[in-house]
């Protein structure tokens, strides 16, 4: 296993919004990828941190930070945990997990949620054993430019 380096993303190159594109392609078949602008908006956003994991000086996984204060406390939401299909298994999602919780935590977040669908087994072993705990919570998400019809809206 070639060592693996965690960093936070402060620019975009060309190389690095190509290595984000194809990991956003392993990640969801129906998201749009992401361009440049689009990733230096998230990286000079005070409120994400986009980490990644580098084996070989290749981008091989990433991960997105959100950390941000409501009235009950500062709160850190995980999403886009991501690992190149051939680098899987080899604990580059928990480095990645584990450097943005201890990054949760210097800045006094009081909890860190993530969601991860149940068919990803590996990754919701991993959660579980890192000390995350599946809540009793419905979660509900509402779709901008859908056919959706909001109740109490004219017809």
């Amino acid at each position: 296993m070639a060592a693996i380096e965690i960093e936070e993303v402060c620019s975009i190159t060309p190389a690095a919004a190509q290595a984000i594109a194809e990991l956003v392609r392993q990640l969801s078949s129906s998201a749009k990828v992401p361009s440049e602008n689009e990733l230096e908006q998230i990286v000079h956003s005070p409120a994400a941190i986009l980490l990644t994991a580098r084996a070989s000086n290749n981008i091989v996984g990433m991960l997105t930070l959100v950390i941000f204060r409501i009235p009950t406390g500062v709160r850190g939401i995980i999403e886009d945990v991501v690992v190149d299909e051939a680098y899987r298994g080899q604990g580059i999602a928990e480095a990645l997990t584990r450097e943005a919780l201890s990054r949760s935590e210097a800045v006094g977040a009081r909890t860190v949620d993530l969601t991860s669908r149940p068919s990803r087994e590996a990754a919701n072993r991993l959660y579980q054993k890192l000390g995350f705990q599946k809540r009793d919570s419905n979660v509900y998400r509402f779709s901008f430019g859908e056919e959706v019809k909001m109740r109490g809206s004219p017809p």
